[in-house]
């Protein structure tokens, strides 16, 4: 999957070329995601419960990372990082299901609507998805990691080491579904 996207600057009327190689591949027991997105926007697969119990198991799951043979260099000193951030390709969300501009989080109905860029579903006009992982091992050109919430075989654009100084950490602003959210699916522990 390498793609090429010819555009123009809108603000120079210049032609920009975007080039997008996957670097790796992330390899896991996840076959499907929990969250499907189809014509009539986001769904979960099962009961609230099961989506539950499933992200809380898939945040305990043991991933690995397999950097493409030729770009092992890339992963140079990364051992000295604790967590790292992990930019990946939804590759299992079909081009016609990311024309959702407005969307119920996780498909709850009970969440009103908001526009895709407030949540963080696959469904996006570029399903570009990042996940900070917890880096619990490495060897040679594979990286194996918890927390990491893609399904297997999903192309790995881009890792970078995740320094909690960069990320702001007062004042931080998030709408009350979001805090719901968070708290009833955030008892994964990143210190482990």
């Amino acid at each position: 999957m390498e793609t090429t996207v010819k555009t123009i600057d809108q603000q120079t009327n210049t032609s920009l070329t975007l080039n997008l190689q996957p670097i790796g591949v992330i390899k896991n027991k996840i076959k499907e995601p929990f969250l499907v997105a189809d014509d009539t926007g986001l769904s979960m697969k099962g009961s609230l419960e099961e989506a539950r119990t499933d992200i809380h198991a898939l945040k305990q799951e043991i991933s690995e990372i397999v950097i493409q043979k030729n770009m092992v260099d890339l992963l140079e000193g990364i051992e000295k990082y604790s967590h790292l951030v992990i930019l990946y390709w939804a590759h299992k969300v079909p081009e016609k299901n990311r024309s959702q501009y407005m969307v119920h989080p996780m498909g709850r109905q009970e969440i009103p609507q908001v526009g895709i860029c407030c949540t963080c579903s696959p469904a996006r006009p570029n399903p570009v998805l990042l996940c900070p992982v917890l880096l619990c091992g490495r060897k040679d050109n594979v990286l194996s990691v918890s927390g990491l919430d893609a399904i297997d075989g999903s192309p790995v654009i881009d890792i970078k080491p995740y320094v909690k100084e960069w990320y702001p950490q007062k004042k931080v602003l998030v709408p009350d579904w979001m805090k719901q959210l968070v708290e009833e699916n955030n008892d994964y522990d990143f210190t482990r």
